[in-house]
């Protein structure tokens, strides 16, 4: 089984709607929710996360062996998320070599260019179809 970790910030609308999605149709794989903040954890506990934890700490230990690291692209920007993203946050998850599906969040200044104009709702289910892949080349 892969260890998927996801990690969001503010309020962890985004993360809490992956996690139950991911739940609805991976009932037991296990994953773990790392908020920025601790309202962040909590959402994406409440969804359905097996684990929960906040901060940097966490995030740094997660990326030396998660398979797969979920999140907003800010994750991987020192100070986005509204400083919530420490540079050594973004560096761990930058250098992981967990694959990384970072979803085109254009808010906090950060505006990645080429990309289709998606709603929540269209990028998080991109976000299941690639996890899906995932698993599924482990069983191959």
């Amino acid at each position: 089984m892969k260890k998927i970790t996801i990690i969001d910030g503010q309020g962890g609308k985004m993360g809490r709607a992956i996690v139950e999605q991911l739940k609805k149709q991976f009932p037991k794989q296990e994953i773990l929710a790392i908020g920025t903040n601790s309202t962040a954890t909590t959402a994406m506990l409440k969804a359905g996360a097996d684990y929960g934890a906040t901060g940097e700490n966490p995030v740094i230990v997660a990326a030396r062996d998660s398979d797969l690291i979920i999140g907003p692209i800010g994750i991987v920007i020192a100070d986005s998320l509204h400083g919530e993203v420490t540079p050594a946050m973004a560096a761990a998850v930058g250098q992981s070599r967990a694959r990384q599906l970072l979803m085109p969040v254009n808010r906090c200044n950060h505006h990645v260019i080429g990309t289709e104009q998606m709603s929540l709702n269209e990028i998080i289910s991109c976000v299941i179809k690639e996890v899906e892949k995932c698993l599924k080349e482990e069983l191959q």
